[in-house]
């Protein structure tokens, strides 16, 4: 139980967290408050996080269109511009889908897709046994499975061209990028998470290829890219058998490509 004792000095906690570049120290005062419950954890929260750890790693969950998803140290934090890539992928699922969440992270797509589609099936995949344990704490309370795999291979194989919608987060990060990365995401995410190679494409040209082969016809792809990304993986998706769609949000300074499987 709280101590009735505990009556952290906020002023000098917002301080020391703006001092230590963290630009929403208010915010984040209150949230390490509220989770601390005792000056000695608080103390420890504060060193760690003016330490670099990620303020979610250190919560234990992350806020994600309107959503509390759990996330596990070590495990991709899901970022507010995604929010773009949920909404588009929404918008163009029929009714009923099946839908699966590809380099799935914590899941966080698959828990907001899970209550605004009412799919019929739908299940959640990825390559990093830290994410895949983070995402089944998320989704097996709601019936979703969760596999462990590189891309389409873990997936049961009746469902081989008969998803409707297919949702990737998957890294887009060009590897020479990397480095400069906020230490956040750097040092305490995944590479896997992050890295996709020379330009950043490599991870999803696999996935626009099985997606081509995993869809229905007239199903679609949607995924996450860095606005100068976007061109060529539309060029790649139209090569795979894919007709895409490039939405934009520059409130979020976020991307988003989807595409309909021809046929």
């Amino acid at each position: 139980m709280p101590s009735t004792l505990f009556s952290p000095d906020r002023p000098a906690l917002v301080r020391r967290l703006r001092a230590a570049g963290c630009v929403f120290a208010e915010d984040e005062a209150d949230l390490l408050i509220a989770a601390a419950g005792s000056a000695e954890a608080l103390t420890d929260l504060v060193d760690r996080r003016i330490a670099g750890l990620p303020l979610e790693h250190l919560l234990g969950w992350a806020e994600f269109c309107g959503l509390r998803v759990a996330v596990d140290p070590g495990v991709f934090v899901p970022r507010g511009r995604t929010a773009l890539l949920v909404a588009a992928a929404a918008a163009v699922a029929g009714p009923s889908p099946a839908v699966l969440d590809l380099c799935c992270g914590s899941g966080a797509a698959a828990l907001v897709l899970h209550g605004r589609l009412a799919p019929r099936w739908l299940a959640a995949a990825d390559v990093d046994p830290a994410a895949v344990a983070c995402a089944r704490r998320n989704l097996t309370p709601l019936g979703v499975p969760v596999y462990q795999g590189d891309l389409f291979a873990p997936l049961p194989v009746r469902w081989r061209g008969r998803l409707d919608l297919v949702v990737a987060n998957a890294p887009y990060v060009p590897s020479g990028a990397v480095a400069m990365l906020p230490a956040e995401a750097r040092l305490h995410e995944a590479p896997v998470a992050l890295d996709g190679g020379a330009d950043g494409l490599a991870v999803l040209r696999r996935v626009a290829a099985g997606a081509a082969e995993w869809l229905a016809p007239g199903g679609h792809l949607a995924v996450e890219v860095s606005a100068g990304q976007a061109a060529a993986l539309c060029q790649i998706m139209a090569d795979a058998g894919l007709d895409p769609s490039v939405v934009r949000d520059d409130d979020l300074e976020a991307t988003a490509v989807t595409a309909r499987r021809r046929g």
